[in-house]
């Protein structure tokens, strides 16, 4: 199913790039010109998102889970916004429906309303920021029927993907839980050092954006702790990811690496995204940008809930230690290839959530799935950390090619190098890494598959 759809969207975008951007597009009516700040309005609203999360301390060291949720959402409103004044592809809330009232439009002033719609109330201690960044769209835009329109649509798209992810459950569930039961046998989650509870245990029982079920594809499960495979896995991370006390392998690369990736993944690959766009999308209108935004930014959300379904709640694979507890406790695991090292500790502090699968691979994995139905894998971009150098964070939310730079030759590179720095820094086994990339490229292509589709 996945590779006949592969083929049937990299006919879909030949298609729409071999379409002149004045002629007809896809039905429903013709493309619409891009202007407005930065040449894409989509664009200049996903970096004022990412960058009013930032100011807010959502990222890149707040809460990627629900940073997740809200980007997908302002996405979803953008993209059903445009497709109201122009439909090319399916709204993903069935509202606001196209009209012949909506076909003049502004789609800069619809842009613009959908996501301060959605961003405002979510991110109130940015409201200067946000409502600054909203005066200026609409002072782009022609006062008249055409702005009011845009408008119109742009509150109905907010208000409509807001209405709907109410009742994904997200709301009411704990964001750490100190009495969580740890495990005691070798295998068994238990708290990382320096930790005194459990991040978000119930988040994969959050409604998912495209898949059907947070347990749609859930890998495979993590090694049994008595085989030679686990073994080698143990002895990978404790060798690598130890921190300078510790000491390690690594090399002054693979530290850079496992530095670079370390922080915020919705953050990193809207970056990413925005970057290859620039790079590789000349032909990309705003409703082609607004349908690769909002299927990333939905892929990633669901890449968290999928993953920590498989984390907390999956029988098959729910709950495993951390390397920093093997290591230490190894030798409880009866293993004979493994020894224990009491006092040592990854390069950086192991978030307080179990080891099986690493959604930060899951994440990486996803969004380059979907970026590549979009341009292909091998192209070839230089990105910015978003969190390191740790003193200034740079390029957090601004596209700043400030900090620490890498190239890459392929959006499959960027994930496999995503995955196993999880691997350097010591948080996670290589099982862990490479099952949550191979776990988010398929939740990448479901979405793909599935949301957001042409119109016929």
């Amino acid at each position: 199913m996945n590779a006949r759809c592969r083929a049937v969207l990299a006919l879909s975008l030949m298609v729409t790039l071999l379409v002149p951007t004045t002629g007809p597009a896809w039905a429903g009516g013709e493309r619409q010109p891009v202007t407005g700040s930065g040449g894409n309005a989509v664009v200049t609203w996903n970096v004022t998102a990412t960058s009013a999360a930032v100011a807010c301390g959502l990222t890149p060291n707040g809460n990627p889970l629900a940073e997740s949720r809200l980007y997908a959402m302002v996405h979803i409103a953008i993209h059903d916004a445009l497709n109201a004044i122009a439909p090319r592809f399916r709204s993903y809330t069935g509202q606001p429906a196209p009209t012949r009232d909506n076909r003049s439009a502004s789609p800069e002033a619809a842009v613009a309303a959908a996501a301060f719609g959605v961003l405002g109330p979510a991110l109130p201690c940015a409201a200067a920021q946000l409502q600054d960044a909203y005066d200026q769209a609409l002072a782009a835009v022609p006062n008249g029927p055409a702005e009011a329109a845009g408008v119109r649509v742009g509150q109905a798209a907010a208000e409509a993907i807001q209405t709907d992810r109410s009742t994904d459950g997200s709301a009411e569930l704990p964001l750490v839980v100190t009495d969580f039961p740890q495990g005691s046998q070798p295998g068994q989650y238990r708290f990382t050092p320096g930790q005194t509870f459990a991040f978000q245990p119930l988040w994969g029982t959050v409604r998912p954006f495209a898949l059907s079920s947070a347990g749609q594809f859930t890998p495979s499960g993590p090694y049994a702790v008595t085989s030679p495979a686990y073994a080698r896995d143990l002895n990978e991370v404790k060798s690598l990811g130890g921190d300078d006390a510790t000491g390690s392998r690594r090399t002054a690369d693979q530290t850079e690496i496992a530095l670079y990736w370390v922080n915020s993944s919705p953050l990193q690959w809207n970056s990413i995204a925005r970057t290859v766009l620039a790079g590789h999308g000349k032909r990309m209108d705003m409703w082609d940008t607004a349908r690769m935004f909002g299927l990333l930014n939905m892929a990633m959300a669901d890449g968290y809930i999928a993953s920590f379904y498989t984390k907390y709640l999956d029988p098959d694979t729910r709950l495993f230690w951390r390397p920093v507890t093997a290591i230490q406790e190894a030798d409880t695991d009866g293993n004979r290839a493994t020894s224990a090292d009491p006092d040592w500790a990854p390069l950086r502090g192991t978030p307080p959530i179990p080891d099986y699968e690493s959604a930060h691979a899951v994440e990486g994995g996803a969004g380059a799935s979907v970026l590549t139905a979009f341009f292909g894998d091998r192209v070839r971009f230089s990105a910015c950390s978003v969190s390191y150098p740790e003193s200034s964070n740079a390029c957090a939310g601004t596209g700043s090619t400030a900090g620490v730079v890498r190239s890459f030759g392929s959006l499959s590179q960027a994930a496999a190098e995503n995955a196993v720095s999880r691997i350097y820094v010591g948080f996670h086994f290589r099982k862990a890494a490479q099952d949550g990339n191979r776990h988010g490229d398929r939740i990448g292509n479901w979405a793909v598959c599935t949301v957001l589709t042409p119109v016929k």
